[in-house]
Parts: structure tokens; C-alpha cells; sequence
């Protein structure tokens, strides 16, 4: 526990004085997400979260998150994907990956968030995109927060859409399912 709070604070320090601040898309890849309603672009932020950018990229790279369906939409909260199949049978996704939710960014309106249990450790493939500000989701000094670890920088109005799309309860889930199915066809890395 000692040594994800020391990493934390490493990751929150300032950039020194002098030092040569390294341009955005030099840093932060970018992704895109393809639905059936049209395309988003995440940029992903490596330096507040490395961890779950990497392991969300290797989701990516597998070609995980083809073919899994927006399983939780909740108008004016969020939009969630990446766990579950079109008969709604949860996807094999192994790998997690440590919380870092101590990064400084924040649970707003277009920012990206990797799901999890109540287990703060335990997101893995799914993530979320914030349809409006949800500062509830940010770490406080008695509990863990969702990790932020990227921003929707084009195609906003798609997920717009899809969070305006009717819900309902199907499969495992008694509400909060997108009554017509919105699958996502391919995520595809734009930078690196």
C-alpha cells in the first residue's frame, strides 16, 4: 500500500522549472472507438495513468472490445462497454490493474473511466465515458475513486446519442441496457 501511494505522488509531482513540457499527441495516443451509431475519439493521458492506459491499449491491441455492446446506459450519468457480448455474456478479461485514481483527473463530462467492483483493484476491459460532470466517482480521503484516464476529444455527439438511447432490463441486468442493441464494431489506435 506504501508503494502505490509513493507511485501516486510521483505521477502528481510538478513539472520542475525549465524542464521541456513533451506536446500532447507526442504523448497521448489516441483511440478510436467504432459503434453502430458512429465514431469517438479518446485521447488517453499516459502521464496521470499509465497503468490503465497500458492495459486498456492491450485490450485494444487484442481486439477485445469487438463486438461487446454498451451493457449500461444511464442518461445524464454515463455510458459503459467493453465487458459484454451481444447475448450479454460476459467477456473474459483477465488482466487488471491498480487504481489510480489519485491522479488529479476528474470524473467530468467527456473524461473516460475504468469500471470496477467494489474491489478498488479490480477494473480490467471495461470503461465508461462521464455524460456529464460526476464528481461522485472522484477519490476522497475515506474511499477509492474510478480511475480517469482519458478524454473524448471528437465524436461527443455520438456518445450524446447513445446515452439518449431507451434502456431497460435484459440478460443479467434489471435496468440500464440499451433496449436496441449499440455494439462496438472496432477500437482502433490513431497514435502512439
Amino acid at each position: 500500500m506504501r508503494l502505490s501511494t509513493t507511485l501516486i505522488c510521483l505521477f502528481l509531482a510538478p513539472i520542475p522549472s525549465g524542464a521541456q513540457e513533451i506536446p500532447a499527441e507526442a504523448s497521448n495516443p489516441r483511440v478510436q472507438v467504432v459503434t453502430t451509431l458512429g465514431s469517438f475519439v479518446i485521447e488517453l493521458n499516459t502521464e496521470r495513468a499509465p497503468f490503465t492506459v497500458e492495459n486498456f491499449l492491450e485490450y485494444v491491441n487484442e481486439g477485445h472490445y469487438e463486438g461487446t455492446v454498451f451493457h449500461r446506459v444511464i442518461q445524464g450519468f454515463i455510458a459503459q462497454t467493453g465487458g459484454y457480448t451481444e447475448d450479454l455474456q460476459l467477456k473474459s478479461a483477465e488482466r487488471s490493474v491498480v487504481n489510480e485514481a489519485g491522479n488529479g483527473l476528474s470524473n467530468m463530462r467527456g473524461s473516460v473511466g475504468l469500471a470496477r467492483t467494489n474491489d478498488p483493484h479490480s477494473g480490467n476491459a471495461q470503461f465508461y465515458v462521464n455524460l456529464a460532470d460526476n464528481l461522485d466517482l472522484d477519490p476522497r480521503p475515506t474511499r477509492w475513486g474510478y480511475t480517469v484516464f482519458g478524454t473524448v476529444v471528437e465524436g461527443m455527439e455520438v456518445v450524446d446519442e447513445i446515452g439518449h438511447r431507451p434502456t431497460g432490463g435484459r440478460g443479467p441486468f434489471d435496468r440500464s441496457v440499451p433496449v436496441e442493441d449499440i455494439f462496438v464494431q472496432r477500437v482502433e489506435v490513431l497514435t502512439e
